[in-house]
């Protein structure tokens, strides 16, 4: 039987790269879109990471979701410092999520009230994906929008925390693997995972529209 991490990660492979190749971020990446769209996608982000991280301490002693709160991963502190050099120091009194990221962000609070390992499935989607492909949109943030290297507007993509992201990647997978989840459980992780990139990939395609992007 294939471990835990390999089937998240084989199971998710088609959604990730759909993901990477929608249009919102097409655009974003190639510089054909400002750094207002940039902000905009970071204040999306906010409502993400604030519905991931405001239960962690409560899971922390859970027996499923407790081995993955890890502090160094946090990220909206990141996020804030961000925003406060996208938008200014008042950018919460025009901070607003849309349709398709509150439903993501309720659907992670869910998970996180009632269903640790769904909760688990979120954090994995989220994080190592951060910590993978969000390099690159770092990089290209930088380049497009002239942010300093790993400074004030890309900071949420700095693990600064973490000195061996390859290492730290491999713990987190083994930590997946001894989860304990059984067949039935396991599958339901699966669908969790795949319903967050389902989820991610719907706020970008509302991004889209609301920048009047043209369809794919």
């Amino acid at each position: 039987m294939d471990s835990l991490a390999a089937l998240l990660r084989t199971a998710t492979r088609d959604q990730h790269a759909e993901a990477e190749a929608s249009v919102f971020l097409t655009h974003l990446l190639g510089g054909r879109l400002d750094v207002g769209a940039y902000a905009r996608y970071t204040e999306q982000l906010w409502f993400v990471y604030e519905a991931l991280e405001a239960p962690a301490g409560r899971l922390a002693s859970d027996p499923v979701a407790g081995p993955f709160v890890r502090p160094e991963l946090f990220r909206l502190a990141a996020l804030e410092r961000d925003l406060a050099h996208l938008r200014g120091p008042g950018w919460r009194a025009s901070l607003s999520a849309l349709p398709a990221t509150r439903a993501y962000a309720e659907r992670i609070r869910a998970c996180a009230s009632r269903w640790p390992a769904g909760y688990v499935a979120h954090h994995y989607t989220r994080y190592l994906g951060d910590l993978s492909g969000g390099q690159f949109i770092r990089g290209r943030a930088e380049k497009t929008w002239g942010f300093a290297r790993r400074g004030d507007g890309v900071r949420f993509y700095v693990f600064d925390r973490i000195q061996g992201p390859t290492a730290f990647k491999r713990d987190y997978r083994r930590l997946l693997d001894e989860v304990g989840a059984d067949g039935p459980e396991r599958q339901r992780m699966v669908a969790e995972c795949r319903l967050a990139f389902a989820l991610n990939t719907a706020v970008l395609r509302e991004l889209g529209e609301e920048c009047a992007l043209p369809a794919a």
